[in-house]
């Protein structure tokens, strides 16, 4: 007890003098644990050591006890006054946050009594923590200083009235460490001062109490602004989450409910719409919001108006501007357009003047096999590029020696494909001699270039003209050919862009200015020039544009052309027979029975006036649509499945409805001619159609024609070559006839039907079948003469010595085909063809000039060719070209494979045409000795 006792002594001596050197020497050496004493009433309250913590200064810290103001049992004494704040501050004699002022004590501290040990630890469990329900709790004493924190301005002060605890001074236990927790109840967002839980809670937490009563008043605020009515707080984890605020800062919502126990009860009402405005100031509050909300409608109001006049002024600007560029675009493109097209006439003056010294001189020749349709038109052509890549036989006009060839090609041709070619053309010097040894190299007098600009516009659809143009890499090269040479373009379908191709060369055009080739190669221009050149055409209307104009055109030529059978409908841009729709509306037509009974009811004057057909017109009006709608084939029905997109196709591009042919048996021709730029004529080709697609669409041709008199079609040709050369128009085009023996008369007819104002498939062929045979084809008496090698001339002039009668040509005839098409083709490499064909007796004779010649367009796809085949009559040729379709099918095709090809249809009009020459064979023999009899008669 006496060593306790000494030891109670010793810690007092330190507490009141801790700045001596002895006292720190002895804290040092030995674990002395000082107990602060504690005041003791009639029950003692908890006092647990507390870290200062961080928080607001307050308008009035709730006040401590008086007892630590005037009778404190630990006297503040002057000595410790003069031993500075700091000093005050370690002995814990003041709280850190308090703003001191040191005045002298007015009563003098004297030593408090201490108690017996055992008294001391007797209740040492009740004196530390107290309990809650007590009205009186009890505090462990604390230094006080004279002041206190000064008020806050802003925010009413909390205010506890002081209380002197007399207490006995007690030794606290180890348990006093231990944490308090206890729950706060707030009515309607105020808290009870004065309950005790509240009171100890102050009480315990004293130390950092600022920054809880900060906390506490915004959570107060927050629950009346929201009309709570019951919240509980937990005192725990309020003071762990008020210790972690530092100044300045305010508490979240968040924060808030995180110490509130019912938090989701409290949570769901701060979320209850029109909440706030039931709690404190919610009348002034909702009067706030209220105008909040209709100042920012209204200036959304205005700024969406604005933005709106501020999107409309910038579309405005940006069309006007864009308006402005076009405008000076489609200026300088007609500028330089109507540039290139006086240029263009300047060359062809030019060109003219010199023409006949051209044609007899060293020349250049750039072909440019371009399609210049419209741009809807070329976007429905298959394989453009391959179209376009269908005339290889002008690289054949090197025949002239005077003659260099430049081809441009649509294409990437590979090197086996170039081999072909050159091999192909090295035969000139072997055609002519007849001995295949002689063969020559003439790739100096050809040049076949691929624009670049090919790769770069894939799927734009563009014409090679176009394609052209933007590659300058092949236009510098094309100039450095042609350098102090004479040269001219012969283009394809002329486009505008020819002539600056034209331009950029400095070269003149063997053509026509595109605008007069577009207006005269649609099908309603080409009647326009048939009529005013007063060659015969069928029965027809042209520049139909609507559908009532059809209807009443239709039922007119029915009327008027009633043992008409057939009906053609064709669009204007189209060529190829890709826009023809024909109908039989005869063997529909219900009413055509009762027009007949009209018809015979006038004599035929009347009938011809026009009251006599009104009713048959409107009873046939009538019937038309649904006819029409139900019965007319396309000929390209891929891309006409319906007569709907048909007649939208039709209209939007006008188009002519023409009669048919009367009779079943029609052949179709076609001739080539030349305007030169002297204004000569020439028919430089002609041959009979085949139809391996069906009976409107040209696959093949037989050169020379048969079929209509060379008197009859030359008078004919020169008729529409004077019209179109009165109308503007050079260079290459081609004429469609339709010959037929008619019913009524049996008198052969001749129909002028189309015109091409372009270099056409058949004028290449028969360039290719001229340079493989060194022959000549004299369109004006239909014939195609050949002169045979040495050594067939030598065994004829022995043949022929005794008669002295040499006969050093030969007549020829050929069929040619530049659309045969299989596409079992692509599964076999064209060496791999050519060596076939070869193994089978398909090839090409030098000596006899006559055989089979394949034109390859491309190694990629390689699904088409074409082929020439010569021989010394039409029905053996015809019989040769049959033979060579049958056995490529029958190479190149497995039994269970045949795959897509027109081969076969090739083959039987072959056959029909076959029918027909033997048929005309028979009456010709059988004519021809009645002839004889009657002029013995």
């Amino acid at each position: 007890y006496y060593i306790l006792q000494q030891q109670l002594e010793m810690d007092m001596k330190i507490m009141l003098d801790p700045e001596n050197i002895s006292n720190t020497t002895v804290l040092k050496q030995q674990n002395y644990e000082t107990r602060l004493p504690l005041i003791t009433k009639k029950k003692s309250a908890p006092m647990c050591s507390q870290k200062i913590g961080k928080g607001h200064t307050v308008s009035n810290l709730w006040g401590l006890p008086a007892s630590h103001h005037m009778g404190s049992p630990l006297p503040l004494l002057e000595e410790d006054r003069t031993k500075g704040i700091l000093s005050l501050t370690e002995l814990r004699l003041i709280p850190p946050a308090a703003k001191i002022t040191l005045q002298t004590p007015p009563v003098v501290s004297k030593a408090a009594p201490f108690h017996e040990f055992h008294k001391q630890h007797k209740n040492s469990k009740e004196v530390i923590y107290g309990k809650y329900s007590s009205s009186k709790g009890n505090v462990a004493p604390l230094p006080s200083s004279s002041s206190m924190v000064s008020a806050r301005k802003s925010k009413p002060a909390w205010t506890y009235p002081a209380q002197e605890l007399e207490s006995d001074l007690q030794v606290p236990s180890q348990t006093q460490d231990l944490c308090f927790d206890c729950d706060i109840a707030v009515y309607h967002g105020t808290i009870d001062q004065k309950a005790p839980g509240f009171l100890a809670f102050k009480q315990h937490y004293c130390l950092s109490w600022g920054s809880i009563v900060f906390f506490l008043e915004h959570t107060e605020k927050l629950l009346k602004d929201y009309a709570v009515p019951l919240a509980t707080i937990n005192c725990k984890k309020l003071a762990e989450v008020a210790s972690d605020f530092e100044l300045n800062e305010n508490p979240t919502k968040s924060d808030i409910l995180s110490v509130i126990k019912n938090q989701s009860t409290v949570e769901k009402i701060l979320n209850r719409p029109g909440q706030r405005y039931k709690g404190q100031g919610g009348t002034e509050m909702a009067a706030t919001k209220i105008q909040t909300t209709w100042r920012c409608y209204q200036a959304r109001k205005a700024y969406v108006h604005f933005r709106q006049q501020q999107w409309a002024s910038g579309v405005i600007a940006i069309s006007w501007l864009l308006h402005n560029h076009m405008a000076r675009v489609k200026k300088t493109l007609k500028e330089s357009r109507q540039r290139h097209l006086e240029n263009f006439y300047i060359r062809a003056k030019h060109l003219a003047a010199n023409w006949n010294r051209i044609r007899t001189s060293r020349r250049t020749i750039i072909h440019i096999p371009s399609l210049g349709y419209s741009q809807c038109t070329r976007e429905h052509i298959p394989s453009l590029a391959l179209q376009q890549n269908m005339q290889m036989g002008r690289l054949c006009d090197i025949l002239d020696a005077n003659v260099d060839v430049i081809y441009i090609c649509p294409l990437h041709l590979s090197e086996e494909l170039l081999q072909y070619y050159n091999k192909l053309l090295g035969l000139q010097a072997a055609v002519r001699s007849g001995k295949p040894e002689d063969m020559g190299d003439l790739q100096d007098r050809f040049k076949i270039l691929t624009p670049e600009a090919i790769n770069s516009f894939p799927k734009h659809h563009m014409c090679l003209a176009t394609q052209l143009k933007y590659s300058p890499k092949t236009i510098k090269r094309i100039k450095i050919l042609i350098q102090s040479k004479d040269a001219y373009i012969i283009g394809g379908v002329p486009h505008k862009d020819d002539l600056a191709v034209a331009d950029m060369l400095n070269v003149p055009i063997l053509g026509s200015v595109p605008e007069v080739a577009h207006l005269y190669s649609t099908k309603s221009g080409s009647k326009r020039i048939f009529t005013s050149a007063c060659v015969p055409t069928p029965p027809g209307e042209s520049d139909i544009y609507n559908n009532e104009q059809m209807i009443s055109a239709l039922s007119q030529l029915i009327l008027d052309n009633m043992e008409v059978r057939r009906w053609l409908f064709k669009v204007n841009d189209e060529s190829g027979g890709n826009g023809t729709a024909y109908c039989d509306i005869i063997l529909h037509l219900k009413c055509y029975h009762w027009v007949q009974k009209e018809r015979q009811r006038y004599s035929p004057e009347i009938w011809s006036k026009k009251w006599a057909h009104e009713p048959a017109l409107v009873k046939i009006s009538q019937e038309l649509p649904g006819l029409l709608a139900q019965h007319v084939q396309p000929v390209n029905e891929k891309r006409f499945p319906t007569w709907e997109k048909f007649l939208q196709t039709f209209l939007s591009q006008g188009g002519v409805i023409e009669a048919f042919p009367l009779s079943e048996n029609v052949t179709n021709l076609t001739v080539d001619m030349l305007i030169e730029p002297t204004g000569k004529i020439k028919i430089v080709s002609s041959g009979d159609q085949l139809h391996a697609d069906g009976p409107l669409r040209s696959s093949g041709t037989t050169i020379p024609q048969c079929s209509v008199d060379p008197a009859v079609l030359n008078s004919l040709c020169l008729k529409i070559g004077e019209t179109c050369k009165s109308k503007g128009v050079l260079g290459y085009f081609s004429v469609d006839f339709v010959t037929f023996i008619h019913p009524q008369t049996m008198e052969q007819q001749v129909w002028a039907t189309d015109l091409d104002l372009c270099y056409s498939d058949q004028l290449a062929l028969t360039q290719l079948m001229l340079y493989m045979t060194d022959g000549n084809l004299d369109c004006r008496s239909s014939r195609f003469e050949v002169s045979l090698g040495s050594n067939k001339m030598k065994s004829q002039r022995i043949q022929h010595e005794e008669t002295k009668t040499p006969s050093p040509v030969s007549n020829r005839c050929a069929v040619a085909s530049s659309q045969l098409r299989h596409s079992s083709l692509s599964v076999i490499y064209y060496n791999v063809l050519l060596q076939m064909c070869k193994a089978r007796g398909v090839g090409f004779d030098l000596q006899e000039k006559q055989g089979t010649v394949f034109i390859l367009y491309e190694d990629q796809q390689r699904y088409r060719l074409g082929m020439i085949t010569i021989g010394e009559d039409l029905q053996g040729v015809l019989m040769t070209f049959a033979r060579n379709l049958f056995i490529i099918h029958q190479e190149i095709s497995a039994p269970n494979m045949q795959g897509e090809t027109n081969f076969k249809m090739a083959i039987q009009d072959i056959e029909a045409i076959l029918g027909i020459t033997a048929e005309n064979k028979l009456k010709l023999e059988e004519e021809q000795p009645s002839k004889a009899d009657a002029l013995k008669e």
